[in-house]
């Protein structure tokens, strides 16, 4: 048991003496995953609206950049990217094309298929907010040392491969 207690061990003792026949353990992970979430979401929602993004946003910008030259992909590796159904994505790339950050248009290579192109204007939108967001990952995880954060990192890892959300690589 650590020395620095929180919520969650108070609600953890609260259901110790009112259902000592339970092991509530899970409720210590999963309450703080939860709580460690709502965390980074409220601080990413700032840094993103700083540079007039938001996690969807960035999140398309970003995997077009990783793409590399010429930053293109098709919705639907955007999709699959992004973990969403692909009326999510048509919505996302609206929004985005309706702001100069992509522009959509026929592959050349198959002419019923389309492909998203991060413009110059995404290009620098995404640069620019990507410092910033690495700032504010890192402040997030301050309180824990480099190689608390490696096993983190590592455990959650091996939670959500099986879970079954992230393909496992051998």
């Amino acid at each position: 048991m650590s020395d620095v207690e929180d919520a969650v061990d108070q609600i953890l003792e609260q259901w110790a003496g009112e259902r000592p026949d339970l092991d509530c353990a899970p409720m210590g992970v999963i309450g703080r995953i939860t709580q460690v979430q709502r965390e980074v979401y409220l601080a990413q929602r700032t840094t993103f609206a700083r540079h007039g993004l938001d996690a969807p946003s960035f999140d398309v910008l970003a995997a077009l950049r990783r793409a590399g030259p010429p930053y293109q992909l098709t919705p639907t590796a955007l999709m699959r990217s992004a973990l969403v159904t692909s009326g999510a994505i048509t919505q996302r790339l609206d929004r985005l094309e309706e702001k100069g950050l992509i522009t959509r248009e026929r592959s050349e290579a198959d002419g019923r298929a389309v492909v998203v192109t991060l413009s110059d204007v995404g290009r620098a939108a995404l640069d620019g907010a990507l410092p910033d967001h690495l700032e504010t990952e890192r402040r997030l995880l301050d309180a824990l040392p480099a190689e608390d954060q490696e096993l983190l990192a590592g455990l959650l890892r091996r939670l959500l491969v099986g879970l079954g959300r992230v393909p496992h690589r051998s």
